[in-house]
């Protein structure tokens, strides 16, 4: 990602629905501060008039007034919080929305490029940071300089020369403050890299635990876990030593000023210093240092969100994605065209495909083989338009397909990959992954079709069956026919088969290849596979080799040839005895 600086205007747009909340949050600021300068003022009346000054006329006056102060700032600090953290609230889910949304749209490169531990960091724990700024931080911060400009006003009211003694503390408080933001906001950012590293490493160890006790990986994973725990540990650590020093020493000088005001009061002990007077110092003192003890505690919300604004928008920014088209095949025939393809991962790197040629008619199977890197994948990638950005031609019934809509491609193009995904969710939702459109007729069809059937009968619940993590309660071969059910109930005009059967074992072989044969009969294909089984199935094979098209014609006429596809035969028969594959 370009490194670029963000500042908090950058959550405007995401603020701005709510605007009328944040403003009357910020409105209601003036109105607490004032009720708080209020009553240390109240306080002092009622102790000169009617405990040093011996009057109880009007005493309950007072009483009443100070009373009513203080439910006014329950009252109104009530509201205020609401409202902050209902306007607060509705930002963040709008801010996650837009981020989830925005991921999602971004392409299979950016996601092979970033942990996805990483990924989910932005979106939940920094997240979660930039909401603690906005319910707790910001607009807080706004009522504790107002309410501090307010209290020094009645400190000066009330004694302007005892004021100017406590503004003494004033300079070095403010040179601490800044030297632990600076030093907290660099602590924060390595806390927010640390811990997207930890979440990382994580979660990819818990997908891979089955290599992990496999290979006796675990003493290794556990010592690279205690290297990244121990990095995010020790930036934790010295940014609590900051925070409580800047807690220690705001304290202290709290402490200070007290002495300061006390010794004042002694030495210059006159009619104008009454008990009133000193009281209400005392009580200004503390507002005054209530809100910088909370400094330190607030710096902490605003450098942790500070840090985590530069990941979330920086995440934002990325526009690694998939250029969607305007326009549509509304009922595709399966007919794909590729006309000098090339292809490369990057700009300085070498061609992936390099001018590939190949026309599937509709209702043909095609099957491309060849050895490990020849570009097999990286046909399949740009076919099902994970991948952008090639030169040359690849059309779906005449129209391009970097100018097919998101939708159309889907329609035209079914996708089998050789590993599945399968989600902890129903068997329902793993064939129709939550897509109410889907005609029932067509998904029974599809499970029926697809031999899905007899998982559906095997299971207890049926499609209502719940599966495990990952599809562990389910075979390979049951997950690989779930897998084209879940294709078929699409109906495609276009089926690629990427290794389809290559990982799974004999008997659930012979029920996926009858549902291939049956997909095979009536729609176009493209046959990614080694097994010969599969291959042999296809009108034609065409043969990659470095990127390029080297052999096309049918297993009988390439055998014969006795050229790159005769060699991969050969060493197939050679490898496996008596399972051919190529």
């Amino acid at each position: 990602m370009k490194a670029q600086s963000w500042s908090w205007a950058s959550l405007w747009p995401f603020m701005r629905a709510d605007a009328g909340w944040f403003a009357l949050a910020l409105g209601l600021t003036p109105v607490i501060a004032a009720i708080g300068v209020a009553q240390p003022m109240l306080l002092k009346q009622a102790l000169d008039r009617h405990v040093t000054g011996g009057s109880a006329e009007g005493l309950g006056r007072d009483a009443g007034l100070y009373l009513a102060a203080v439910l006014a700032a329950f009252a109104v600090e009530a509201v205020y919080t609401v409202v902050t953290a209902v306007a607060s609230e509705n930002t963040i889910l709008r801010l996650r929305h837009a981020l989830v949304k925005h991921v999602l749209g971004l392409s299979q490169r950016f996601f092979e490029k970033q942990p996805t531990g990483q990924i989910m960091s932005r979106a939940t724990s920094d997240i979660d940071a930039l909401n603690e700024a906005l319910a707790a931080g910001s607009i807080s911060l706004v009522l504790d300089v107002i309410t501090m400009l307010g209290v020094l006003g009645g400190m000066f009211w009330l004694d302007a020369k005892l004021a100017l003694v406590l503004l003494l503390l004033g300079p070095p408080i403010a040179g601490v403050i800044e030297l632990a933001r600076r030093r907290m906001r660099a602590l924060f950012a390595e806390i927010r890299d640390s811990l997207a590293a930890l979440n990382a490493f994580v979660a990819e160890r818990i997908a891979g635990i089955e290599v992990i006790q496999l290979f006796g990986l675990e003493a290794r994973t556990r010592s690279r876990f205690d290297d990244l725990n121990d990095r995010y540990r020790r930036a934790n650590v010295m940014n609590n030593v900051w925070d409580a020093s800047l807690y220690a020493f705001i304290d202290g000088v709290a402490s200070v000023a007290v002495a300061l005001m006390l010794y004042w009061g002694a030495e210059h002990a006159t009619d104008a210093i009454t008990v009133g007077l000193v009281v209400a110092f005392l009580d200004y003192i503390e507002r005054l240092f209530r809100p910088l003890r909370e400094l330190s505690g607030k710096i902490t919300f605003l450098q942790r969100a500070a840090a985590a604004l530069e990941k979330i928008f920086g995440l934002l920014a990325v526009t690694d994605r998939i250029t969607p088209g305007d326009s549509s095949v509304e009922k595709p025939s399966g007919h794909l065209v590729i006309r000098d393809l090339s292809f490369r991962y990057r700009p300085d790197g070498p061609d992936i495909l390099d001018g590939v040629n190949l026309e599937v008619r509709p209702g043909e199977v095609v099957a491309v083989v060849g050895r490990t890197g020849a570009g097999k994948s990286t046909l399949v990638r740009l076919l099902s338009r994970v991948h952008d950005g090639y030169q040359g031609h690849i059309e779906v019934d005449g129209v391009e397909l970097s100018r097919l809509t998101p939708e159309s491609v889907r329609r035209a193009v079914g996708f089998v990959r050789q590993e599945v995904q399968l989600f902890r969710d129903t068997l329902s939702f793993n064939i129709t992954l939550g897509d109410e459109k889907l005609d029932p007729a067509r998904l029974a069809a599809a499970i029926a079709q697809s031999g899905a059937d007899r998982i559906v009968s095997r299971l207890p619940l049926g499609l209502d069956q719940p599966l495990r993590e990952r599809g562990a309660d389910v075979s390979a071969g049951e997950a690989q026919i779930i897998s084209l059910a879940r294709t078929l109930a699409r109906d495609p005009a276009i089926v690629i088969l990427d290794e389809a059967t290559a990982s799974v074992d004999p008997a659930s072989e012979k029920l996926l290849q009858e549902a291939i044969d049956r997909l095979f009969a009536n729609r176009t294909c493209l046959v990614i596979a080694h097994r010969l089984s599969t291959i042999t199935r296809a009108h034609r094979i065409v043969v990659l080799d470095a990127g390029r098209v080297v052999e096309v014609g049918t297993h009988a006429e390439l055998v014969a040839l006795d050229g790159a596809y005769g060699r991969l035969y050969r060493e197939g028969q050679a490898a496996t005895g008596t399972q051919q594959t190529a």
